[in-house]
């Protein structure tokens, strides 16, 4: 396919002075550095100048790829009569959320907690001390649909800041409370045992769509991390309606337009119940997750299907994500040209323009095109059927048609990146980039995917070259330049990215970076007062609390992340300590758990980590021979999540895993455990695949 061009820059206003945004290097503040507004990024300049003014603060929170911040921008931020509005009643800082997720999780919780909901844009009015009295989201230039008119809320909120400042004042204390629970020390709330994961399974079969696939209605979310829990309980229990929701769901996501069709990827969500209109920016982290899932997928149903649209994304991430320094880039745009989704669309007429008769047919039959179109007036392509029932309707075979679909495929995309493309925000996040890293050298290892293994070992480097300083995580690159203090999500991710690598190249040096980065999650964001981690280390910026997000949400929450860390590198290091920490947290959420299994779907499968053990394989032996590789290629094609795997010569540095688990014969020889109990050592990979499967089914 063709390289994407240099992405379609938002367009900003030529010639207008440019604001105190001009300096940064996120691409969403550098949109707004032209506005009339002036803005200022987050920091102690602006709070200074707030207490000097005796002026409120507007907080206004977005990221590069929301719509609706766009909206916002062009409505209000560009107007001048507004941003005149802004500039004399308030100081106006502006950030992105994806380079300060704790900013953004403490205002967060206040506007949830004023309006009963959130989203971004997220608009929110601080005192000079940064304590929130009043917030929303997005805001429209005058009355519309129930929502009042920015300028009315601008002029409200100040003449209750001039004249009833000690009721705001009040009401700001009063706002603060919201934030005493995350400061509470943890205990324990339940047992992990096997009711728990049981009622957490039964909780997301009740919510299961069984005709479009995924959890309740519209709008709706890919839910990976809960769809991979799923997959984990079949796994582990038998139960194949467990297996049935994630596979059917994933392959519902894969043919609907949530799913970009000709150029692969997946856009953040669907408006409507069956997956066919997207929001239609795509994330890294959405696609760094539901790629882990679908290599899961593979391997435990050995779809086609679901192989093609792993490979696919795999390619559209080395095509249109990742910097000539093998980092990822965070998102694409929803918008291009003004309009949402425009990128993506396309006409039953431009079809037979482009692909001649039969082509186009084929294409309209199989991507459901009509001349009206499903969206505004064009389509977004979406799979109708089963590709042999679309082949038997059109009277073709089912290999001539799969041959027809790549070239219908190839020439669309050609045709496409004419267009004016998305806007690409080309920031590098640490954590989004250890999500992508550590699916990618899962893809790498369990489907022997060359691309995948590419990719994974040149973004490795980068990240810990570019990212990683003495066992520190920073949060953010761009144009060169690495900065912010790295927030728990980072460390944790970075860590499961790490030992990732360590399974796929048996290099040591990766496990001793995913060891450090364990024991400095510990050391920089566990606070012994509380019992629980937090979101940003100790020596972090004060800010008006120190967050703590125990949910998962669009990504994994730190906390859950650093679980896994924690409960992996204990398997492999026999530390102990590490395990008491990581099963004490687990304890302390027991009880939410499996009443919310949609908030907790990464925490729920380290839980069961914690519950059931792991499924330890060492491989002794010379990790470039080819017994070892057959042993190592056996463990790989199985989907076995709660795989531990350690392997090397006896005469490398080896984690305890390995100690005192030698080559017999001369031959490579791999060890098998569960439960303090451990087969005998085998040589022959189909020996080994039988201990596996008893090992992967244990109660």
């Amino acid at each position: 396919s063709p390289i994407m061009p240099s992405p379609h820059k938002r367009p900003t206003s030529a010639g207008r002075a440019s604001n105190r945004l001009a300096g940064e290097t996120s691409p969403y503040l550098l949109q707004h550095a032209h506005n009339p507004v002036d803005w200022f990024p987050w920091g102690d300049e602006a709070f200074a100048h707030a207490r000097q003014e005796e002026k409120p603060i507007l907080l206004s929170v977005g990221y590069s790829a929301c719509h609706w911040c766009h909206v916002m921008e062009r409505e209000s931020f560009e107007h001048a009569e507004i941003a005149e509005t802004m500039n004399r009643l308030f100081v106006n800082v502006k950030v992105d959320r994806e380079e300060r997720p704790d900013v953004d999780a403490i205002y967060m919780a206040a506007v949830q907690a004023l309006t009963g909901h959130g989203g971004w844009p997220m608009t929110v009015f601080l005192t000079p001390d940064g304590s929130p009295f009043y917030g929303g989201t997005y805001f429209p230039p005058e009355d519309r649909h129930g929502l009042p008119a920015f300028p009315r809320v601008l002029n409200a909120v100040a003449d209750a800041y001039r004249h009833r400042r000690s009721e705001v004042e009040q009401g700001a204390t009063q706002l603060r409370r919201i934030y005493e629970v995350a400061q509470q020390a943890m205990g324990p709330s339940g047992a992990l045992d096997a009711p728990l994961f049981e009622k957490a399974f039964r909780e997301l079969a009740q919510r299961y769509d069984s005709r479009y696939g995924g959890f309740e209605g519209a709008p709706k979310f890919p839910q990976t991390m809960a769809l991979d829990f799923l997959l984990r309980h079949w796994r582990r229990t038998g139960n194949g309606r467990a297996l049935e929701i994630a596979a059917n769901s994933f392959r519902s996501m894969a043919r609907g337009g949530i799913y970009d069709q000709i150029g692969g990827g997946f856009a953040r969500y669907s408006v409507d119940a069956q997956w066919l209109v997207p929001h239609f920016e795509k994330m890294l982290y959405d696609n760094a997750l539901l790629l882990r899932l679908g290599a899961h997928l593979c391997q435990a149903t050995g779809s086609p299907e679901i192989r093609r649209v792993v490979d696919e994304t795999v390619a559209w991430v080395g095509r249109e994500m990742t910097s000539p320094s093998g980092g990822f880039f965070a998102s694409l745009d929803a918008d291009s040209e003004g309009e949402e989704g425009l990128f993506y669309l396309w006409t039953e007429d431009e079809l037979h323009e482009l692909l001649g008769r039969e082509l186009a047919r084929r294409a309209i039959s199989y991507y459901g095109v009509t001349k009206t179109g499903n969206f505004e007036g064009q389509n977004i392509l979406y799979v109708t059927d089963d590709a042999a029932v679309v082949a038997a309707r059109e009277g073709v075979p089912a290999e001539v048609l799969h041959e027809q679909l790549v070239r219908i495929r190839e020439t669309l995309y050609a045709a496409r990146a004419k267009r004016i493309w998305p806007a690409r925000d080309e920031k590098i996040l640490a954590g989004w980039n250890a999500l992508m890293l550590r699916a990618l050298a899962e893809v790498a290892r369990t489907l022997e995917h060359p691309q995948a293994r590419e990719l994974a070992l040149a973004n490795a480097e980068f990240l810990f070259r570019e990212l990683v300083r003495d066992d520190r995580v920073f949060r953010v690159h761009k144009d060169g330049v690495t900065r912010i203090n790295g927030m728990l999500e980072d460390h944790a991710a970075t860590g499961l990215a790490a030992l990732g690598m360590y399974e796929l190249t048996f290099d040591p040096e990766w496990m001793r970076r995913a060891v450090a980065l364990a024991h400095a999650a510990v050391e920089w964001f566990w606070d012994d007062e509380a019992n629980a981690f937090f979101d940003t280390a100790s020596d972090h910026e004060a800010l008006i609390t120190r967050p703590r997000e125990i949910t998962d949400n669009a990504v994994p929450s730190g906390t859950s992340l650093a679980v896994e860390l924690l409960l992996r590198v204990a398997e492999l290091t026999a530390d102990a300590e590490l395990r008491r920490r990581a099963v004490f947290v687990c304890e302390t959420l027991a009880d939410p758990m499996p009443r919310h299994p949609t908030a907790f779907g990464h925490l729920l499968g380290a839980a069961e980590l914690a519950a059931f053990g792991a499924v330890e394989v060492a491989i002794a032996g010379n990790p470039e021979s080819p017994d070892f590789q057959a042993l190592a290629r056996e463990t790989a094609r199985r989907y076995l999540p709660a795989l531990v795997l350690a392997g090397g010569a006896a005469d490398a540095e080896v984690p305890a895993l390995l100690e005192g688990r030698v080559a017999r014969d001369g031959h490579a020889t791999a060890y098998v455990c569960r439960s303090h109990s451990c087969d005998a050592p085998v040589t022959n990979p189909e020996e080994l695949g039988e201990q596996l499967e008893r090992a992967a089914g244990l109660r």
